[in-house]
Formats: C-alpha cells, sequence, structure tokens
C-alpha cells in the first residue's frame, strides 16, 4: 500500500513537471511569435522608408546626409537578430524619419502632393501597429519571465535551462513619441 502513495507522488510530481515544462515552452514560443510581429511591422516601415525618401528628395535634394542616414539606418536594422541592440537601431530609425518629415514642412507643393499625403497616411498607420506588436510583444516577454522566475516553476525553468528573454524598449522617453505626422489639408 505504501508503494502505491509513493508512486502516485511520483507519478503527480512528473505530471506537475511537465505540465509546468509545457507551459514555459509555451510562453517562449508566445514570445517568438510576438517578436516576429514587431519585425513584419518593422519591414513594413523599412519597405516604406525609400518611397519616402525619394518622394522628399525630389524637393529638397540638399538634404542628401539626412537620406543616406535614414538608409544607413534601414540597411542596419534588417540584419540585427538582437533585441535591445534592434530597438536601439528602430529609435534611430524614428528620429530620422521624424527628421525627413520637418524637412518635408518647409516645402509646401511636397505636403500638397497625393504621394506625399499617401506616404504619411501609410507611415502613421505602420506606426500604430509597431506600437500594438511592440506591447503585445512585451506583455509575453512578462508573462514569460515572471514564470522563470516565480516559484515553482523557476526548479523547472533552471532544469530546462530557459532563460529570460529582452523586452524591447525605447531607452529615450522622447523617442517613445511616434514621428509628428501632419496632414495639408
Amino acid at each position: 500500500m505504501g508503494g502505491l502513495i509513493l508512486l502516485a507522488i511520483v507519478v503527480l510530481a512528473a505530471l506537475w513537471g511537465v505540465s509546468i515544462f509545457n507551459g514555459l515552452v509555451r510562453r517562449k514560443n508566445v514570445v517568438a511569435e510576438a517578436w516576429s510581429g514587431i519585425e513584419a511591422q518593422l519591414k513594413r516601415r523599412a519597405d516604406l522608408i525609400p518611397n519616402l525618401v525619394e518622394t522628399v528628395k525630389g524637393y529638397a535634394s540638399h538634404e542628401r546626409e539626412t537620406f543616406d542616414e535614414l538608409a544607413r539606418l534601414r540597411s542596419a536594422g534588417q540584419g540585427q537578430a538582437d533585441v535591445a541592440h534592434r530597438a536601439q537601431t528602430e529609435t534611430a530609425i524614428t528620429a530620422a524619419i521624424g527628421h525627413v518629415l520637418a524637412v518635408a514642412e518647409a516645402y509646401p507643393e511636397l505636403k500638397a502632393s497625393a504621394n506625399f499625403q499617401s506616404l504619411q497616411n501609410e507611415l502613421a498607420d505602420v506606426e500604430d501597429q509597431i506600437q500594438l506588436a511592440r506591447r503585445y510583444y512585451n506583455g509575453a516577454v512578462r508573462d514569460f519571465n515572471v514564470m522563470i522566475e516565480q516559484f515553482p516553476s523557476n526548479v523547472v525553468a533552471n532544469f530546462g535551462a530557459f532563460k529570460p528573454a529582452p523586452f524591447f524598449e525605447i531607452e529615450n522617453a522622447a523617442d517613445r513619441e511616434a514621428p509628428k505626422v501632419t496632414f495639408a489639408g
């Protein structure tokens, strides 16, 4: 009888461990899926950058340095897998886009251009989607990291070599704002 009770305890402990492990795996996969959502939106924004630059360049060709920097940042962001470095690069891209849009403000005929207005609308939509994807990712990371650190799941996490995931954070509070997109009306 005592052997059966011991066996039942061992089986219950094993089932508990498997359940915790599967929960960690599930949360890890949610983090990966959320990161792919951020990457999809960042890719959408990166795809808009050449059109934005070409449209503004026609009116403000003397801003070559600004356009080159934006192109350099766009290329750099595409190859980064590290979340912290990618967040830094994307912060710089947001600032550079803001500068390009500020340059456009000086050209009323550019602001009135249907192509430029369409790009502004698309850019505003993409920035909103990036913010949503960032919040979803950070929420998934929070849930995963809490499970890794909380007892008793931390025991299984240590056994399974689960490591905390990094948040997608913007370091400068001023950079947390989306670029200002204004419409000529």
